[in-house]
């Protein structure tokens, strides 16, 4: 008679290959994409490499270039990074009045002419220091970016909406951030050689040339045709009716913007507005970051700021889709919390003092933390948006993060004068201070997160009024 097997035996090895077929699937899942989907994706994976390539090194740039001290040039990061998510706060209903095809267009070229006004604002300029002809113009290209990247994030996540069906909308968000963090990781590797080379303006200008490549592919990829298809294709799955292309009169959709805004609900607030705390680390990425890394380190750390700086990036690319499916049927509540806490804590290692050890383990377990609750949170706001107002809602659920980069670039260059100062040796810093405030700023958002459960678990209502089930709450 033949033995049964014991329990460890066929469940330890189905367990195994159940987990690595659902880390492996989003991979898979992303080079059988359609036509539409790599359109967005590609752009998005571009988009991030020019992006924060030139993050990374804007504050660097307006030191030695414009001739602004680091609390003036944190100010205009912050200008360009809080503008934008004011701008999708103005301009996040560009997509849901003019489709998303024409505004990907449009805010691509705004950003090229944005950035060939910044790339050439040392030359353009006649003198340089604050408020000088260099620095207005440098602040002038800033706007144009703003314009643009106000419109082009909405649209994208817009277009993943529209393009993907309820299977497939959850890992079609994760791998939309996913894609754009591994952009960002790319500068790590093409930075450090290009502006040894021809300088910061000068890989600035790469940049450019990468934007006009984006453009290029949403003109020849998404296609008119393709956008349609795409639509009608999500549409079948979901068993929806194709949505019509009519445009109803500005005022009435003013109205109905008005009319539907999540402002109301004191859930949806306090919900958006406790993740303050611990967005600041995403803001000292590149406030911060970069002048520790070049500041209070020597040697391969100090030489290479930029690899450490977009190191995260690319752990993000590898870790969100793989978290997603591994925790998409966790409540995200919950989820919200654990990532917020695993992300916070790390920053206390920087606290010990500058090392390659504490800098690589906050690097990663952050990183960690980010993949767990960014991509949920975003396709949240997406999902519980009502219809043509995706847009909108993307830009009104930013908004926090809007205050965050004020906030926290009006302090960040003081903080960085007086614990991790420019031209000092490292032993003569006093980053363990800094870092340490900073992790008791970011604990607060998991701390609040657990207060408030019960009153939030009292439920969102959705566009449809009945509960959002994913939101756990």
């Amino acid at each position: 008679m033949e033995q049964p097997q014991s329990p460890a035996t066929t469940t330890r090895p189905s367990f195994l290959k159940q987990t690595l077929q659902e880390v492996s699937q989003p991979f898979i899942d992303l080079v059988h994409s359609s036509r539409a989907i790599w359109g967005i994706n590609v752009s998005y994976l571009l988009e991030g490499l020019t992006y924060f390539g030139i993050l990374g090194l804007l504050a660097i740039f307006f030191n030695q270039y414009i001739g602004l001290n680091d609390i003036h040039a944190g100010q205009m990061v912050g200008f360009l990074t809080a503008g934008i998510t004011l701008g999708m706060l103005l301009l996040g209903a560009t997509v849901d009045l003019i489709g998303v095809r024409k505004a990907l267009i449009i805010s691509l070229v705004l950003m090229m002419v944005g950035r060939s006004l910044l790339a050439a604002s040392p030359d353009l300029g006649a003198a340089e220091g604050l408020w000088s002809s260099a620095h207005l113009i440098a602040m002038f290209g800033l706007l144009w970016i703003v314009a643009g990247y106000g419109i082009y994030q909405p649209a994208c996540y817009a277009a993943v909406r529209k393009f993907s069906s309820e299977k497939t909308a959850a890992m079609g968000y994760a791998m939309l951030y996913a894609l754009m963090n591994l952009g960002g990781f790319l500068p790590a590797l093409i930075s450090p050689p290009i502006r040894k080379g021809i300088g910061i303006t000068g890989e600035f200008w790469v940049y450019v040339v990468l934007t006009l490549a984006g453009i290029a592919v949403v003109y020849w990829v998404l296609s008119p045709r393709t956008v349609h298809d795409a639509i009608a294709e999500a549409s079948r799955e979901r068993k929806e009716e194709p949505p019509k292309e009519e445009r109803k009169p500005l005022k009435e959709q003013i109205a109905f913007y008005m009319k539907n805004f999540p402002l109301k609900d004191l859930r949806f607030l306090y919900f958006i507005f406790i993740l303050i705390p611990v967005q600041t680390l995403f803001a000292h990425n590149w406030l911060t970051l970069p002048q520790y890394c070049n500041r209070a380190f020597t040697g391969v750390v100090s030489e290479n700021f930029e690899f450490f700086v977009n190191f995260g990036p690319l752990l993000i690319f590898i870790l969100t889709p793989a978290v997603t499916a591994l925790t998409s049927h966790r409540n995200t509540y919950t989820m919200m919390i654990i990532g917020t806490a695993v992300m916070a804590s790390p920053t206390f290692l920087l606290a010990i003092g500058p090392s390659i050890y504490t800098l690589m383990g906050y690097l990663i377990i952050m990183t960690l933390g980010e993949a767990m609750w960014s991509a949920r949170f975003l396709q949240w706001i997406a999902e519980v948006a009502p219809p043509r107002m995706t847009g909108i809602y993307m830009g009104i659920g930013q908004f926090p993060w809007f205050l965050t980069k004020v906030i926290t670039s009006l302090y960040s260059g003081w903080f960085l004068m007086k614990y991790c100062p420019e031209g000092v040796s490292p032993s003569e810093t006093n980053t363990e201070t800094m870092w340490l405030i900073y992790g008791f700023i970011a604990i607060i958002t998991p701390i609040g997160l657990i207060l408030a459960r019960n009153w939030m678990a009292k439920g969102f209502k959705s566009r449809h009024g009945e509960t959002v089930p994913d939101a756990g709450m």
